[in-house]
């Protein structure tokens, strides 16, 4: 019960903070899409121009351009406040009912539950690049997202299980690189708001809001397959034979 009243304090908290968040920028302060912008491109091209001196230069005051723009904002205010309240709620309830802790007596289970817990490959990057490993590597689905920063999956130094192998990136600024093996079939579903498309024969020089889907002729009947779902926000998708 009180775990369910949490989840749905918190649902509400984020709902109205989100319904500041438009509020503000669509009555009160426009300026702060123009801040925001500013910022995101000077961190795009940092991170373009990333190993010389005024890549990097530009790339951090981006990154405090929109720190210093999301704290200025109402609606971050109103998370502050809401997290105290909400904590201050806690201490008067546990004030209030002090909670007690009671053994707990587990029962003995007939039969052990055969649960395999493996290391994804990859793991969620707010910033930085992602790769696959270099060397030979035991294969694990991916599905993963990024903040901004490129990320590079090569196939061709594992050994894909039979059947349909799973590849889910979603991505807010960066490129994303796919190596496929020549023998593999593949199916591509792309979703992009601003970049470019490079799937095996298929290019697309420029892409403004759309969706693709590209899909080798083999795909639905091969043992071996590699399903690839990809979006970006802004950024380029190679996806090559090697």
């Amino acid at each position: 019960m009180f775990k369910n009243m949490k989840t749905d304090l918190i649902s509400w908290i984020l709902l109205i903070g989100l319904i500041v968040l438009v509020l503000e920028i669509s009555f009160f302060d426009g300026g702060l899409i123009f801040s925001l912008l500013i910022s995101a491109g000077c961190i795009y091209i940092g991170r373009k121009k990333r190993g010389r001196t005024i890549g990097s230069v530009l790339f951090w005051l981006g990154v405090i351009m929109a720190v210093v723009t999301v704290m200025n904002m109402m609606a971050f205010k109103f998370f502050i406040m809401a997290i105290l309240a909400y904590i201050l709620f806690l201490y008067i309830q546990s004030r209030k009912e002090p909670e007690k802790v009671e053994p707990t007596v587990k029962k003995p289970v007939d039969k052990p539950l055969d649960m395999v817990i493996k290391k994804p490959l990859l793991g969620n990057k707010l910033f930085g690049h992602g790769k696959t490993p270099d060397h030979v590597y035991e294969w694990n689905d991916i599905n993963i997202q990024t903040g901004i920063g490129d990320t590079v999956i090569d196939l061709s130094n594992t050994v894909l299980p039979k059947g349909e192998a799973i590849i889910s990136i979603r991505s807010f600024i960066g490129n994303i690189k796919i190596f496929i093996p020549y023998e593999m079939e593949v199916s591509v579903h792309h979703s992009v708001l601003a970049g470019t498309a490079e799937i095996l024969q298929h290019q697309e020089k420029r892409i403004f809001n759309q969706n693709m889907s590209v899909q080798t002729p083999d795909y639905e009947n091969a043992e071996q397959k590699v399903k690839i779902l990809t979006s970006l926000i802004s950024g380029n998708l190679e996806v090559k034979r090697i």
